[in-house]
């Protein structure tokens, strides 16, 4: 297991502070900002509501209680199971950490809630949509891949708790994608 959390942490200070630019140091701290998503979300809701009228509401409804959900299994359920310090909170990575956010969360790092939330959000908008807008919706992915990376990049996360959370929100998001498609189906 040390092996495991050495490797995360040099990967950690790899992307923290290896792979930056001036470009990502402005960017990455917005992308991973919860209105950045906004706008996806406003054209999805709009997308499907008039392209699919009354059996647009059932998809409304999930995609709603998706990030409810991932936030009870992320915050409440496993942050309380599993508590790690975030990189910017651990006085054993402060030595060259670079910290782009205004504010320090405190919370267990252990998963990231954004990586699961959003993985669950594009898996999904994956399962739900594909046969409507083809490849476009493996874009969802990207999405979400660039929010976790964010996450990483500005100091609250590290690798771990992104790729474990991208794996828990890929569950959540299969799992309601299924129910989702076997009762209602968009097209």
């Amino acid at each position: 297991m040390r092996n495991i959390i050495d490797l995360d942490k040099s990967l950690f200070r790899l992307i923290n502070q290896r792979w930056h630019n001036d470009f990502f140091d402005w960017l990455l701290p917005v992308v991973r900002h919860a209105n950045y998503s906004v706008p996806l979300y406003v054209f999805l809701l709009l997308f499907v509501i008039v392209n699919f009228k009354k059996k647009a509401w059932p998809w409304v409804l999930f995609a709603a209680l998706l990030p409810a959900v991932t936030d009870l299994i992320s915050s409440k359920l496993l942050k309380g199971t599993f508590p790690r310090l975030r990189p910017c909170n651990d006085p054993e990575m402060a030595d060259g950490l670079r910290f782009l956010l205004s504010y320090r969360p405190q919370s267990s790092s252990f998963p990231s809630s954004h990586a699961v939330t959003h993985f669950a959000m594009a898996v999904f908008f994956y399962f739900t949509l594909k046969n409507i807008i083809g490849r476009w919706a493996l874009l969802f992915f990207l999405w979400a891949f660039i929010i976790i990376y964010a996450q990483v990049y500005v100091g609250v996360h590290f690798p771990i708790d992104v790729i474990c959370g991208a794996f828990t929100g890929s569950i959540i998001g299969y799992i309601l994608s299924y129910i989702f498609n076997k009762k209602f189906l968009l097209a």
